[in-house]
């Protein structure tokens, strides 16, 4: 297996001259640049901060420090995830919370331990990137659900309501899976080809990702929009 190139500071740079382009055109199309170079700067002060703090978690034995970080990332995803609905955050974010922990977690232990089998189950250089994957994704299709559900509630029944939000969220995910290895080759399958791995290899383990991705997005979804019937019915009275 060969080794990736380190990529130098001056080299990485260059990566920014097409993000100061797009920043140009917002200015010149009067848009607002500040959001744009708040979300960058928020981007690199991230991941640097979350470099020295990998560095540490890779270095740790403790299955306790492992189990508050997938708690925290499952904390998190379900508090974004509910940002489309900002008015209901509150009260709907112990079902989001809890649809993202049984779902993701129930993908992340299949995939650990089933997949992957590894060994101890909190090694953190494999647990940690593919509970990130899991939740992230997770994030993003109970966060389409919930906006897509409170709008259809509001004329719709609950059954009509519960698979219009299901499709709408399942569309990314769907549409990834159509377009793997002919439109896009994602993270997983490129950076392992980048670091010298066998494309067949690399291959099955971006099937793994799909795989996963799939199953969680799906199963969170199902289990948030199943556990947000009794809200709805004692809010609208059209259950």
């Amino acid at each position: 297996m060969n080794h990736i190139d380190v990529i130098s500071l001056d080299h990485l740079a260059l990566s920014f001259i097409p993000v100061l382009l797009v920043l140009l055109i917002i200015s010149r199309w009067s848009l607002s640049v500040a959001h744009s170079v708040y979300a960058l700067m928020r981007m690199l002060t991230q991941l640097a901060l979350i470099g020295y703090l990998l560095a540490f978690i890779f270095a740790s034995e403790d299955s306790t420090i492992i189990l508050a970080i997938l708690l925290m990332m499952c904390m998190t995803s379900s508090w974004i995830a509910l940002g489309t609905i900002a008015e209901h955050r509150l009260t709907l974010y112990k079902h989001a919370l809890l649809a993202i922990v049984l779902g993701g977690g129930f993908t992340l232990l299949f995939i650990t331990q089933g997949t992957l089998s590894i060994t101890p189950w909190y090694t953190p250089q494999h647990l940690i990137p593919i509970a990130g994957m899991i939740f992230a994704n997770s994030m993003n299709s109970v966060s389409l659900a919930a906006e897509r559900f409170h709008a259809e509630v509001q004329d719709n029944s609950y059954i009509q309501a519960r698979n219009t939000a299901f499709h709408a969220a399942m569309i990314p995910v769907i549409n990834s899976l159509f377009a793997v290895g002919l439109v896009s080759l994602p993270g997983m399958m490129t950076g392992q080809i980048l670091s010298g791995v066998s494309p067949f290899i690399a291959a099955r383990y971006q099937v793994m990702v799909m795989a996963m991705v799939f199953g969680s997005s799906g199963l969170t979804t199902a289990l948030y929009l199943s556990f947000i019937k009794p809200y709805y019915r004692t809010h609208l009275h059209e259950l």
